[in-house]
């Protein structure tokens, strides 16, 4: 990576607007649950223990939650509204389990702009692909500020 080249940033908040929807696809792959699971230290068998999870009543291997928060800030960094956007504050409740192998939706929708906090409130949604509700809730999503470009002021001292 780069450290400095400039990325491009995201949508400011003048150019968001409420009602705007993104959807996104997602399928958690082996790969991806052994890697959070060594990043995080979590032991919990109910997570990768085929033959442990199959004797409990989830009947199956569960995708950890924390990976679905991961999913949806990973989506707001990078498209709603994009880099250089902060999370404020989220509410989120897990009603269903997301098993692993499961191709997951993810709805998410501007839910209000409100410029002079320079906040949106965005709401979302995750389902299986058996249509089963397995994250929902908001977030309160800065999205970046404008700021003037470096050669702008460049010579300013001189």
């Amino acid at each position: 990576m780069l450290m400095n080249k400039m990325r491009k940033q995201g949508r400011k908040i003048d150019e968001i607007s409420v009602g705007e929807r993104l959807v996104l696809t997602e399928k958690v792959e082996d790969k991806d649950l052994l890697l959070y699971l060594g990043l995080t230290n979590d032991a919990n068998p109910l997570y990768i223990q085929h033959d442990y999870a199959s004797r409990t009543p989830m009947k199956q291997p569960l995708i950890p939650p924390v990976m679905l928060i991961g999913i949806i800030t990973s989506a707001v960094s990078k498209y709603l509204p994009g880099p250089g956007s902060m999370i404020r504050s989220q509410q989120v409740s897990f009603p269903n389990p997301a098993y692993h192998y499961a191709k997951l939706e993810f709805e998410f929708e501007v839910l209000k702009v409100i410029e002079e906090d320079h906040l949106i409130v965005i709401g979302l949604n995750g389902k299986d692909d058996q249509d089963n509700v397995v994250i929902e809730g908001t977030m309160d999503v800065c999205p970046p500020h404008s700021f003037e470009p470096m050669a702008g002021r460049m010579l300013d001292n001189f």
